[in-house]
């Protein structure tokens, strides 16, 4: 079958043909521009405080911030959580109250956040935002690099082995 006509696909419509190859284009292209703009959508920047990883290291040290790693066990387990950090996986149905328990519950501690390349950081710092946290904080590199720079791992900073 080479052409597929309007009217079967939507009845009491003028008959008018379409090759197979021109509805398989345009839905190449719709595909195309949905994913082309969940891309966009997805990689926006946290438009609050940013730490590169070496300072997100030092202030863990020093106890300026929170530091929470909110990636999954299993990338855990592959690569180390980064010293100093706490392992929070983000889609824990109690994070927050698992947040909340580290920083008793204040609001307005500075709390920073690391995922593997800074997207699912800057997605949940947003949210945090929203939700009433005063003072978070996203490291934009992630473990494992991003075009915000190399990446905890790659900067030789410290790991401890998850063993969870």
């Amino acid at each position: 079958m080479d052409a597929i006509s309007e009217d079967e696909m939507m009845p009491g419509t003028p008959k008018r043909t379409m090759s197979r190859r021109t509805v398989i284009g345009a839905g190449l292209i719709t595909a195309a521009a949905v994913g082309a703009g969940y891309r966009v959508a997805s990689h926006q920047r946290f438009d609050g405080s940013e730490l590169f990883v070496r300072d997100a290291f030092e202030a863990a040290q020093v106890g300026d911030v929170v530091l929470v790693d909110i990636r999954t066990p299993e990338e855990w387990r592959q690569t180390g959580v980064g010293q100093g950090a706490h392992p929070i996986d983000m889609r824990r149905s109690d994070f927050i109250a698992a947040l909340d328990c580290l920083t008793g519950a204040r609001k307005h501690a500075p709390i920073a956040l690391i995922c593997a390349r800074g997207v699912r950081s800057a997605r949940l710092a947003r949210a945090l935002v929203n939700a009433g946290y005063t003072n978070i904080v996203n490291v934009p590199e992630g473990m494992l690099g991003s075009r915000a720079g190399p990446g905890w791992i790659a900067s030789g900073l410290p790991v401890t082995s998850y063993d969870g």
